[in-house]
């Protein structure tokens, strides 16, 4: 063998061996132990057939991240903590590269079901030009939450929307849109007469140009006010779940109200403060609810985006084959029931597969934290990140923080969802722009499972625990 030949069968050989011996780092998530990491695994250079394979040419969409909402009982909750306990959880859920990576959140315009209570930004009626708009309320909560989350990121991203408009903008002059049941615990009651409830498709918005306008007038306000408060709002969703009639703060509005609102009013009224408009949030299954907006010559040249959440998962998949380069949301995370149990983690994971293999480009948790029985002002009952025990000012992350950590820990903004094929499908996988491979996987069966998984002609055999969830990090 002369010198080059054994020079070149050394290198080889040397590549062999560090391509079988090459590492692929895991973590796993059980009921009882969570976010443990598991025995590095090797990658080899067998051919064998795969549960699963990868392939990394066939890239579907871009994630921009995953987040939660800012509402005003998870500051309330918060604040029962130590200082140095609140710190530990705002770095964990904020600081780039140590827990949940959190990089997209939302942000109620005015009260939501988990505000202390019903307000808006200008509650004086007929005061069409706004002289009496004023945020001060938010400089209590939600104004310091999100400026304590922008500590550990500066760059965290900011949208916002309306559960419903000042009460005197609406027929019913009043901030929900149903009665409170009989015999509910007056605390909980929110006084609506019953002849001023609203229903499902009809507008409880005031159809008028001057309620337009002005109400335009108020977003813009409403942007500019947390701007001066060093709060940039990229983005605004007209109006929280328009065709849900609540007992606490709620609209209805039909698509076509919308869209004469956003293409007349509201988006030119945002384009000239450089903020974009996405419609949202859509909260039934029926498409045509979006198409009649995105298919509206005025309104369409404003809208950036779609926001789905709770049914609207069943419409996500006709909108994004319909306009694929259309940037879709998943907006809020169904709440659970305040359990927070093992059962409602995994229905969780059900709803982060809809979304991510549908075409979403963010996905976003609901309530950050809450104080232990998960409890709105309005009597319902909801799950969090992370709960506060009030009484002994301890937390505890909740199942589902685990599940959503599984995820956003590892896949970074700009990352590609990938196409897998095989017999194993209950996953997903994602690659970065540092090239990494992110595989998500649930084992929902009582017995452990081996699941081989093939990329670029290599493969690596993971033990998934019985009843799981695991992220493996493939480089």
């Amino acid at each position: 063998m002369n010198k080059n030949v054994y020079i070149a069968t050394l290198i080889t050989g040397i590549f062999l061996i560090i391509s079988c011996t090459e590492d692929a780092k895991w973590i796993i998530t059980t009921e009882s132990h969570p976010w443990v990491a598991g025995k590095p695994l090797k990658l080899s250079q067998s051919e064998i057939r795969c549960d699963v394979i990868i392939d990394t040419s066939q890239t579907e969409q871009t994630i921009e991240g995953f987040g939660a909402c800012f509402n005003e009982l998870g500051w309330v909750s918060l604040n029962r903590l130590k200082e140095e306990d609140r710190k530990k959880v705002f770095y964990e859920l904020f600081n780039p590269g140590s827990g949940a990576n959190l990089n997209i959140c939302r942000i109620p315009v005015g009260a939501n079901d988990f505000s202390r209570d019903w307000y808006s930004y200008n509650e004086t009626d007929g005061d069409f030009s706004m002289r009496n708009f004023s945020i001060e309320k938010d400089r209590e909560t939600l104004i310091p939450f999100i400026l304590e989350a922008k500590k550990y990121n500066p760059d965290l991203k900011l949208w916002a929307s309306p559960w419903s408009p000042p009460s005197w903008m609406k027929w019913n002059k009043h901030y929900a849109c149903a009665i409170t049941g009989k015999g509910t615990d007056p605390k909980f009651q929110n006084n609506l007469d019953p002849d001023k409830q609203g229903k499902e498709g009809t507008n409880m918005f005031i159809q008028e140009k001057e309620y337009f306008s002005s109400y335009a007038l108020y977003f813009s306000m409403f942007v500019k006010a947390y701007r001066n408060e060093g709060i940039d709002i990229k983005m605004i969703m007209p109006q929280n779940e328009f065709n849900s009639c609540q007992i606490f703060p709620s609209c209805t509005w039909t698509s076509a109200g919308l869209s004469e609102f956003i293409g007349k009013y509201l988006g030119p009224e945002l384009e000239k403060i450089g903020v974009d408009l996405f419609f949202g949030t859509m909260e039934r299954a029926d498409e045509a609810l979006a198409d009649t907006i995105l298919n509206d010559p005025d309104a369409s040249r404003f809208v950036r985006g779609v926001g789905f959440q709770w049914a609207g998962k069943k419409a996500i998949p006709g909108i994004h084959k319909r306009y694929p380069g259309l940037t879709l949301y998943q907006t809020e995370q169904e709440c659970g029931n305040g359990k927070n149990d093992w059962e409602y983690c995994c229905y969780t994971w059900s709803l982060l597969k809809q979304y991510l293999e549908n075409g979403a480009n963010a996905y976003l948790y609901w309530n950050i934290s809450l104080n232990k029985g998960g409890f709105s002002r309005w009597g319902w009952q909801q799950n969090s990140l992370l709960t506060v025990d009030p009484d002994s000012s301890t937390f505890r992350y909740n199942h589902e923080y685990y599940l959503l950590k599984h995820v956003s820990h590892f896949v970074k903004p700009g990352a590609k969802r990938l196409s897998v094929t095989g017999s194993f499908r209950n996953l997903l996988v994602f690659q970065n722009t540092d090239k990494s491979v992110i595989c998500v996987m649930q084992n929902q069966d009582p017995y452990p499972k081996e699941i081989s998984i093939g990329i670029n002609g290599r493969n690596v055999k993971p033990l998934l625990p019985a009843n799981s969830f695991a992220t493996l990090v493939l480089n």
